[in-house]
Protein backbone atom coordinates (compact mmCIF):
# COMPACT_ATOMS: atom_id res chain seq x y z
CA UNK A 1 0.00 0.00 0.00
CA UNK A 2 1.29 3.44 -0.94
CA UNK A 3 0.00 6.63 0.49
CA UNK A 4 -2.11 8.60 -1.95
CA UNK A 5 -2.71 11.61 0.27
CA UNK A 6 -5.87 12.77 2.03
CA UNK A 7 -6.90 9.26 3.01
CA UNK A 8 -6.45 7.82 -0.50
CA UNK A 9 -4.29 4.75 -1.12
CA UNK A 10 -3.06 2.95 -4.21
CA UNK A 11 -3.37 -0.80 -4.31
CA UNK A 12 -2.68 -2.09 -7.78
CA UNK A 13 -3.42 -5.67 -6.73
CA UNK A 14 -7.19 -5.12 -7.01
CA UNK A 15 -8.81 -6.95 -9.94
CA UNK A 16 -11.62 -5.83 -12.21
CA UNK A 17 -14.28 -7.52 -10.09
CA UNK A 18 -13.24 -5.45 -7.05
CA UNK A 19 -13.95 -2.15 -8.82
CA UNK A 20 -17.29 -3.39 -10.17
CA UNK A 21 -18.34 -4.48 -6.70
CA UNK A 22 -17.14 -1.19 -5.20
CA UNK A 23 -19.32 1.00 -7.43
CA UNK A 24 -22.23 -1.44 -7.34
CA UNK A 25 -22.13 -2.45 -11.00
CA UNK A 26 -23.15 -6.06 -11.20
CA UNK A 27 -21.20 -8.50 -13.35
CA UNK A 28 -23.52 -11.18 -14.66
CA UNK A 29 -22.45 -14.69 -13.74
CA UNK A 30 -25.04 -16.19 -16.08
CA UNK A 31 -26.47 -15.02 -19.37
CA UNK A 32 -29.67 -13.01 -18.96
CA UNK A 33 -32.14 -12.03 -21.67
CA UNK A 34 -30.80 -8.47 -21.55
CA UNK A 35 -27.22 -9.66 -22.05
CA UNK A 36 -28.23 -11.83 -25.02
CA UNK A 37 -30.16 -8.96 -26.63
CA UNK A 38 -27.18 -6.60 -26.24
CA UNK A 39 -24.77 -9.16 -27.75
CA UNK A 40 -26.98 -10.13 -30.70
CA UNK A 41 -27.96 -6.54 -31.49
CA UNK A 42 -24.39 -5.33 -31.06
CA UNK A 43 -22.85 -7.97 -33.32
CA UNK A 44 -25.49 -7.34 -36.00
CA UNK A 45 -24.76 -3.62 -36.00
CA UNK A 46 -21.02 -4.30 -36.08
CA UNK A 47 -21.29 -6.61 -39.08
CA UNK A 48 -23.27 -4.08 -41.12
CA UNK A 49 -20.95 -1.30 -39.98
CA UNK A 50 -17.81 -3.17 -41.03
CA UNK A 51 -19.13 -4.21 -44.46
CA UNK A 52 -20.56 -0.79 -45.35
CA UNK A 53 -17.41 1.09 -44.42
CA UNK A 54 -15.20 -1.39 -46.29
CA UNK A 55 -17.36 -0.71 -49.35
CA UNK A 56 -16.89 3.05 -48.95
CA UNK A 57 -13.12 2.74 -48.61
CA UNK A 58 -12.90 0.43 -51.63
CA UNK A 59 -14.95 2.81 -53.77
CA UNK A 60 -12.75 5.78 -52.92
CA UNK A 61 -9.61 3.73 -53.53
CA UNK A 62 -10.50 2.40 -56.99
CA UNK A 63 -12.24 5.49 -58.41
CA UNK A 64 -9.75 8.23 -59.28
CA UNK A 65 -12.56 10.76 -59.41
CA UNK A 66 -12.65 10.48 -55.60
CA UNK A 67 -8.98 11.31 -55.12
CA UNK A 68 -9.62 14.72 -53.56
CA UNK A 69 -9.31 16.00 -49.96
CA UNK A 70 -12.99 15.65 -49.11
CA UNK A 71 -13.03 12.01 -50.20
CA UNK A 72 -9.76 11.29 -48.39
CA UNK A 73 -11.44 12.58 -45.23
CA UNK A 74 -14.50 10.47 -45.97
CA UNK A 75 -12.24 7.44 -46.42
CA UNK A 76 -10.56 8.20 -43.12
CA UNK A 77 -13.95 8.53 -41.45
CA UNK A 78 -14.92 5.19 -42.94
CA UNK A 79 -11.69 3.75 -41.53
CA UNK A 80 -12.56 5.19 -38.11
CA UNK A 81 -16.06 3.73 -38.32
CA UNK A 82 -14.63 0.41 -39.46
CA UNK A 83 -12.31 0.49 -36.47
CA UNK A 84 -15.32 1.33 -34.30
CA UNK A 85 -17.06 -1.78 -35.60
CA UNK A 86 -14.06 -3.95 -34.76
CA UNK A 87 -13.60 -2.30 -31.34
CA UNK A 88 -17.25 -2.73 -30.47
CA UNK A 89 -17.14 -6.36 -31.62
CA UNK A 90 -14.28 -6.88 -29.18
CA UNK A 91 -16.31 -5.13 -26.48
CA UNK A 92 -19.39 -7.27 -27.11
CA UNK A 93 -17.33 -10.45 -27.01
CA UNK A 94 -15.86 -9.40 -23.67
CA UNK A 95 -18.99 -8.24 -21.87
CA UNK A 96 -21.56 -9.84 -19.59
CA UNK A 97 -20.27 -13.02 -17.89
CA UNK A 98 -17.07 -12.75 -19.95
CA UNK A 99 -16.05 -9.58 -18.06
CA UNK A 100 -14.94 -11.59 -15.01
CA UNK A 101 -12.06 -13.24 -16.86
CA UNK A 102 -10.51 -9.92 -17.96
CA UNK A 103 -7.37 -8.59 -16.33
CA UNK A 104 -7.10 -4.86 -15.69
CA UNK A 105 -4.80 -4.47 -18.68
CA UNK A 106 -7.27 -6.28 -20.94
CA UNK A 107 -10.13 -4.19 -19.55
CA UNK A 108 -8.26 -0.93 -20.24
CA UNK A 109 -7.42 -2.11 -23.78
CA UNK A 110 -11.05 -3.08 -24.42
CA UNK A 111 -12.35 0.34 -23.42
CA UNK A 112 -9.43 2.23 -24.99
CA UNK A 113 -10.24 0.77 -28.42
CA UNK A 114 -13.83 1.98 -28.16
CA UNK A 115 -12.74 5.45 -26.97
CA UNK A 116 -10.20 5.75 -29.79
CA UNK A 117 -12.67 4.76 -32.49
CA UNK A 118 -15.47 7.01 -31.28
CA UNK A 119 -13.11 9.96 -30.84
CA UNK A 120 -11.70 9.44 -34.34
CA UNK A 121 -15.21 9.26 -35.81
CA UNK A 122 -16.30 12.51 -34.15
CA UNK A 123 -13.03 14.25 -35.08
CA UNK A 124 -13.54 13.23 -38.72
CA UNK A 125 -17.07 14.61 -38.67
CA UNK A 126 -15.63 17.94 -37.58
CA UNK A 127 -12.88 17.78 -40.22
CA UNK A 128 -15.45 17.14 -42.96
CA UNK A 129 -17.54 20.10 -41.75
CA UNK A 130 -14.52 22.41 -41.81
CA UNK A 131 -13.48 21.19 -45.28
CA UNK A 132 -16.99 21.78 -46.63
CA UNK A 133 -16.93 25.25 -45.15
CA UNK A 134 -13.66 26.07 -46.88
CA UNK A 135 -14.71 24.83 -50.31
CA UNK A 136 -18.19 26.34 -50.31
CA UNK A 137 -17.13 29.76 -49.00
CA UNK A 138 -14.46 29.94 -51.71
CA UNK A 139 -16.90 28.52 -54.31
CA UNK A 140 -14.65 25.66 -55.36
CA UNK A 141 -15.48 22.13 -56.41
CA UNK A 142 -12.71 20.73 -54.25
CA UNK A 143 -10.47 22.05 -51.54
CA UNK A 144 -7.02 23.25 -52.58
CA UNK A 145 -5.59 21.49 -49.55
CA UNK A 146 -2.51 19.53 -50.59
CA UNK A 147 -2.21 15.80 -50.10
CA UNK A 148 0.52 16.46 -47.56
CA UNK A 149 -1.81 18.58 -45.43
CA UNK A 150 -4.59 16.02 -45.71
CA UNK A 151 -2.23 13.29 -44.52
CA UNK A 152 -1.05 15.53 -41.68
CA UNK A 153 -4.65 16.22 -40.66
CA UNK A 154 -5.47 12.52 -40.70
CA UNK A 155 -2.37 11.74 -38.62
CA UNK A 156 -3.38 14.42 -36.10
CA UNK A 157 -6.90 12.97 -35.85
CA UNK A 158 -5.57 9.52 -35.04
CA UNK A 159 -2.89 10.88 -32.70
CA UNK A 160 -5.52 12.72 -30.65
CA UNK A 161 -7.79 9.66 -30.70
CA UNK A 162 -5.01 7.34 -29.51
CA UNK A 163 -4.01 9.74 -26.73
CA UNK A 164 -7.63 10.08 -25.57
CA UNK A 165 -7.98 6.32 -25.50
CA UNK A 166 -4.75 5.73 -23.58
CA UNK A 167 -5.13 8.52 -21.00
CA UNK A 168 -7.09 6.41 -18.46
CA UNK A 169 -4.61 3.53 -18.55
CA UNK A 170 -1.72 6.00 -18.26
CA UNK A 171 -2.91 7.31 -14.90
CA UNK A 172 -6.20 9.18 -15.17
CA UNK A 173 -8.15 6.44 -13.43
CA UNK A 174 -9.49 5.83 -9.94
CA UNK A 175 -7.07 3.18 -8.66
CA UNK A 176 -5.70 5.67 -6.13
CA UNK A 177 -9.03 7.37 -5.38
CA UNK A 178 -11.87 4.88 -5.21
CA UNK A 179 -14.43 7.57 -4.40
CA UNK A 180 -13.81 9.01 -7.89
CA UNK A 181 -14.67 5.76 -9.72
CA UNK A 182 -17.26 5.93 -12.49
CA UNK A 183 -20.21 3.57 -12.25
CA UNK A 184 -20.37 3.13 -16.03
CA UNK A 185 -16.65 2.36 -16.45
CA UNK A 186 -15.63 1.35 -12.89
CA UNK A 187 -11.87 1.81 -13.40
CA UNK A 188 -12.25 5.23 -15.02
CA UNK A 189 -12.16 8.51 -13.13
CA UNK A 190 -15.43 10.43 -13.06
CA UNK A 191 -13.47 13.58 -13.87
CA UNK A 192 -12.17 11.93 -17.02
CA UNK A 193 -15.74 11.02 -18.00
CA UNK A 194 -16.78 14.66 -17.59
CA UNK A 195 -13.77 15.80 -19.64
CA UNK A 196 -14.39 13.31 -22.48
CA UNK A 197 -18.13 14.05 -22.69
CA UNK A 198 -17.58 17.83 -22.54
CA UNK A 199 -14.95 17.65 -25.30
CA UNK A 200 -17.35 15.82 -27.61
CA UNK A 201 -20.19 18.22 -26.80
CA UNK A 202 -17.87 21.10 -27.65
CA UNK A 203 -17.12 19.39 -30.97
CA UNK A 204 -20.85 19.20 -31.63
CA UNK A 205 -21.36 22.92 -30.95
CA UNK A 206 -18.48 23.77 -33.31
CA UNK A 207 -20.11 21.62 -36.00
CA UNK A 208 -23.41 23.44 -35.48
CA UNK A 209 -21.65 26.80 -35.88
CA UNK A 210 -19.83 25.68 -39.05
CA UNK A 211 -22.92 24.28 -40.75
CA UNK A 212 -24.99 27.30 -39.70
CA UNK A 213 -22.47 29.61 -41.34
CA UNK A 214 -22.52 27.50 -44.49
CA UNK A 215 -26.29 27.62 -44.67
CA UNK A 216 -26.50 31.39 -44.08
CA UNK A 217 -23.83 32.04 -46.70
CA UNK A 218 -25.42 29.84 -49.35
CA UNK A 219 -28.88 31.25 -48.74
CA UNK A 220 -27.62 34.83 -49.01
CA UNK A 221 -25.59 34.02 -52.12
CA UNK A 222 -28.51 32.20 -53.68
CA UNK A 223 -30.90 35.08 -53.17
CA UNK A 224 -28.43 37.47 -54.76
CA UNK A 225 -28.00 35.09 -57.70
CA UNK A 226 -31.73 34.57 -58.20
CA UNK A 227 -32.25 38.31 -58.64
CA UNK A 228 -29.90 38.45 -61.62
CA UNK A 229 -30.39 35.12 -63.34
CA UNK A 230 -32.93 32.49 -64.33
CA UNK A 231 -31.83 30.03 -61.63
CA UNK A 232 -34.43 30.98 -59.01
CA UNK A 233 -36.14 27.59 -58.98
CA UNK A 234 -32.82 25.78 -58.97
CA UNK A 235 -31.71 27.99 -56.08
CA UNK A 236 -34.78 27.11 -54.03
CA UNK A 237 -34.24 23.41 -54.68
CA UNK A 238 -30.56 23.60 -53.70
CA UNK A 239 -31.29 25.52 -50.50
CA UNK A 240 -33.92 22.95 -49.61
CA UNK A 241 -31.44 20.13 -50.21
CA UNK A 242 -28.90 21.95 -48.09
CA UNK A 243 -31.41 22.31 -45.24
CA UNK A 244 -32.25 18.63 -45.54
CA UNK A 245 -28.61 17.55 -45.50
CA UNK A 246 -27.73 19.76 -42.52
CA UNK A 247 -30.80 18.52 -40.66
CA UNK A 248 -29.77 14.92 -41.30
CA UNK A 249 -26.14 15.48 -40.29
CA UNK A 250 -26.91 17.33 -37.07
CA UNK A 251 -30.07 15.37 -36.30
CA UNK A 252 -28.32 11.99 -36.52
CA UNK A 253 -25.44 13.29 -34.44
CA UNK A 254 -27.80 14.57 -31.75
CA UNK A 255 -29.91 11.40 -31.71
CA UNK A 256 -26.91 9.07 -31.56
CA UNK A 257 -24.61 10.98 -29.24
CA UNK A 258 -26.66 13.17 -26.91
CA UNK A 259 -28.08 10.33 -24.74
CA UNK A 260 -24.63 8.79 -24.25
CA UNK A 261 -22.83 12.07 -23.60
CA UNK A 262 -25.46 13.22 -21.14
CA UNK A 263 -25.27 9.84 -19.39
CA UNK A 264 -21.49 10.22 -19.04
CA UNK A 265 -21.90 13.74 -17.70
CA UNK A 266 -24.50 12.63 -15.16
CA UNK A 267 -22.27 9.74 -14.14
CA UNK A 268 -19.31 12.09 -13.68
CA UNK A 269 -21.29 14.70 -11.76
CA UNK A 270 -23.74 12.63 -9.72
CA UNK A 271 -22.13 9.19 -9.53
CA UNK A 272 -24.45 6.50 -8.20
CA UNK A 273 -27.34 8.97 -7.91
CA UNK A 274 -27.47 9.29 -11.70
CA UNK A 275 -28.81 5.70 -12.13
CA UNK A 276 -26.82 5.59 -15.38
CA UNK A 277 -26.46 1.81 -15.29
CA UNK A 278 -30.09 1.40 -16.28
CA UNK A 279 -29.55 2.57 -19.85
CA UNK A 280 -25.78 2.93 -20.39
CA UNK A 281 -25.44 -0.09 -22.72
CA UNK A 282 -28.26 1.08 -24.96
CA UNK A 283 -26.70 4.55 -25.12
CA UNK A 284 -23.42 2.97 -26.23
CA UNK A 285 -25.18 1.01 -28.97
CA UNK A 286 -26.90 4.20 -30.09
CA UNK A 287 -23.56 6.02 -30.25
CA UNK A 288 -22.13 3.18 -32.34
CA UNK A 289 -25.08 3.55 -34.73
CA UNK A 290 -23.64 6.93 -35.71
CA UNK A 291 -20.73 5.05 -37.28
CA UNK A 292 -23.31 2.90 -39.07
CA UNK A 293 -25.24 5.78 -40.64
CA UNK A 294 -22.19 7.92 -41.52
CA UNK A 295 -21.63 6.00 -44.79
CA UNK A 296 -25.27 6.56 -45.70
CA UNK A 297 -25.17 10.30 -45.05
CA UNK A 298 -21.79 11.10 -46.57
CA UNK A 299 -21.40 8.43 -49.25
CA UNK A 300 -24.51 6.49 -50.22
CA UNK A 301 -26.39 9.72 -51.01
CA UNK A 302 -23.75 10.56 -53.65
CA UNK A 303 -24.93 9.35 -57.06
CA UNK A 304 -21.44 8.71 -58.36
CA UNK A 305 -20.51 6.85 -55.19
CA UNK A 306 -23.57 4.62 -55.58
CA UNK A 307 -22.57 3.92 -59.17
CA UNK A 308 -19.13 2.84 -57.96
CA UNK A 309 -20.73 0.60 -55.33
CA UNK A 310 -22.77 -1.12 -58.04
CA UNK A 311 -19.64 -1.63 -60.09
CA UNK A 312 -17.83 -3.23 -57.14
CA UNK A 313 -20.75 -5.49 -56.19
CA UNK A 314 -21.38 -6.54 -59.79
CA UNK A 315 -17.70 -7.33 -60.22
CA UNK A 316 -17.71 -9.47 -57.06
CA UNK A 317 -20.86 -11.29 -58.17
CA UNK A 318 -19.45 -11.99 -61.63
CA UNK A 319 -16.18 -13.29 -60.22
CA UNK A 320 -17.99 -15.61 -57.86
CA UNK A 321 -20.35 -16.96 -60.52
CA UNK A 322 -18.45 -16.70 -63.78
CA UNK A 323 -15.01 -15.30 -64.64
CA UNK A 324 -15.86 -14.97 -68.32
CA UNK A 325 -16.47 -11.62 -69.90
CA UNK A 326 -14.88 -8.28 -69.24
CA UNK A 327 -16.27 -5.65 -66.90
CA UNK A 328 -17.35 -2.59 -68.80
CA UNK A 329 -15.96 0.66 -67.48
CA UNK A 330 -18.23 2.90 -65.45
CA UNK A 331 -18.86 6.33 -66.87
CA UNK A 332 -18.76 9.20 -64.43
CA UNK A 333 -20.37 12.52 -65.10
CA UNK A 334 -18.51 15.70 -64.33
CA UNK A 335 -19.96 18.89 -62.95
CA UNK A 336 -20.07 21.22 -65.94
CA UNK A 337 -22.59 24.03 -65.46
CA UNK A 338 -21.51 25.63 -68.72
CA UNK A 339 -24.81 25.15 -70.50
CA UNK A 340 -28.33 24.90 -69.20
CA UNK A 341 -31.24 24.13 -71.53
CA UNK A 342 -29.09 25.04 -74.49
CA UNK A 343 -28.14 28.44 -73.07
CA UNK A 344 -24.65 29.35 -71.96
CA UNK A 345 -24.36 30.49 -68.35
CA UNK A 346 -22.60 33.80 -67.91
CA UNK A 347 -19.21 33.72 -66.20
CA UNK A 348 -20.42 35.92 -63.30
CA UNK A 349 -23.30 33.55 -62.61
CA UNK A 350 -21.18 30.46 -63.15
CA UNK A 351 -19.29 30.77 -59.86
CA UNK A 352 -22.49 31.09 -57.84
CA UNK A 353 -24.08 28.25 -59.76
CA UNK A 354 -21.03 26.07 -59.11
CA UNK A 355 -21.13 26.78 -55.39
CA UNK A 356 -24.77 25.77 -55.11
CA UNK A 357 -24.36 22.73 -57.36
CA UNK A 358 -21.40 21.65 -55.23
CA UNK A 359 -23.62 21.30 -52.19
CA UNK A 360 -26.32 19.44 -54.08
CA UNK A 361 -23.91 17.08 -55.86
CA UNK A 362 -21.34 16.21 -53.21
CA UNK A 363 -23.68 16.24 -50.21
Amino acid sequence: MESGGMGNACDYSHNVTFFYDYVGKEISRDWSVRDCVVVVLGLTICLIMILSNILVMAAILINRRFHFPIYFLLANMAAADLFAGLAYTNLVLNTGPWTIRLSKQQWFIRNALVDMSLTASVANLLAVAVERHQTIITMQLHSKMTNRRVVLLIVCIWAVSIIMGLVPSMGWNCECQLSDCSIIAPLYSRRYMIFWASLNLLTFFVMVAVYARIYVYVRRKGKRMSQHSSHHLRHNETVFNLMKTISIVLGVFVICWTPGLMTLLLDGIMGKDSHALTYEKYCLILAECNSLVNPIIYSFRDEEMRRTFKCILCCLCRRSSDNQGEQSPVEFTTLQPEVENGCEVKSEEKANFTALQLIKTEW
